[in-house]
């Protein structure tokens, strides 16, 4: 008797990723096109310039403390506990596990890991980045600032550029990137612009960061979704890995379950001597009727030897001539 394996839930997930892709055919990883490349480029220019314009204290730094002294938490007041939520949206923790619980989703009916590992190596390329361009500048936040009018470089802060406004860059816009369609993929990258668009004015409404740290996240975010491309050859190879572990690990498992070099037991039936085998009686057991079974309305009724009442001192046997009674008068 054979039984199958139980698999576990990890074991049911990689057994959907196993199977065909029901993705449309018209769905195509994105390509680094001469567009990309061109978008890209500006993007890129566009840091510099915005990195070059505060270190040497230009009218940046001028507009970011014009910005600071206005305060607009005390302008308006009555949507500070509204924006105190909406700056979540730009978080980290809240929006990874929102983004990946979608992406997972998107994994699990298209069958690959592909969304998920393209929200990995972007998460990744955010850290790397934005974390080494924070802490290589160093520069100090509204909060924190020392001297008026200078650009606050260097003196051991960690706010350029805007890491919540970068994260709400690549988190929406990942999405806009896994789209289906292209009418999805504008319509989502509509969306993912406007939320990162708001956190960047809800971190500087609150005061926890000057407009040039703003304006830096969003290029810093653009430029690793506009990047991504590059990296589905490194996302693919991933996933094959995965896959291949996955497998390996499966073959492991059989291998422990039966250990090698130990010979599979073969049962074989004994052979059977017939003399050894004692004949069987041909008498009938005296439990059975002889001859065919028949119905009981057919059996002939038998009849018991003797009677089964007790002996009687003036009882004769039915048929025999009883004696003749005196006959009394009176």
């Amino acid at each position: 008797m054979r039984t199958e394996p139980k698999l576990t839930r990890l074991d049911r997930v990689f057994a959907r990723l196993d199977r065909e892709p029901e993705r449309p055919a018209h769905i195509d990883v994105p390509k680094m096109s001469r567009h990309r490349i061109v978008l890209l480029a500006a993007t890129l220019a566009f840091y510099g310039a915005i990195v070059w314009a505060v270190v040497i204290t230009s009218w940046l730094v001028r507009l970011d403390w014009q910005v600071m002294f206005f305060r607009p938490y005390q302008q308006w007041s009555e949507i500070h506990w509204f924006v105190d939520y909406y700056v979540v949206l730009g978080q980290r923790g809240p929006t990874a596990v929102m983004v990946a619980a979608w992406l997972g989703w998107r994994s699990w009916r298209q069958h690959t890991l592909r969304p998920l590992l393209a929200l990995g190596v972007s998460l990744l390329l955010l850290n790397v980045t934005v974390g080494a361009a924070k802490y290589g500048m160093g520069r100090l936040g509204p909060h924190y600032a020392t001297v008026i009018g200078s650009n606050e470089m260097w003196r051991g802060g960690d706010i350029f550029p805007s890491g919540h406004t970068a994260n709400a860059v690549v988190t929406w816009g990942i999405l806009a990137y896994m789209a289906s369609t292209p009418r999805a993929r504008r319509w989502l990258s509509a969306v993912s612009a406007v939320t990162s668009l708001g956190v960047g004015m809800a971190t500087v409404y609150l005061g926890t960061h000057w407009l040039s740290d703003v304006l830096l996240g969003w290029a810093a975010g653009l430029l690793i979704l506009l990047a991504l491309p590059w990296f589905e050859p490194l996302i693919a190879r991933a996933e094959a890995r995965i896959l291949d572990l996955r497998h390996r690990l499966q073959d492991r498992r059989r291998t422990v379950a039966a250990p090698a070099g130990v010979p599979p037991v073969v049962l074989t039936p004994l052979p059977v001597d017939r003399d050894d085998v004692p004949a069987r009686s041909s008498r009938t057991p005296v439990y059975l009727a002889p001859g065919p079974h028949t119905a009981r309305s057919e059996r002939t009724p038998t009849t018991p030897v003797g009677s089964r009442r007790p002996p009687h001192p003036e009882r004769h046997p039915r048929g025999s001539a009883s004696s003749a009674r005196p006959l009394t008068g009176g």
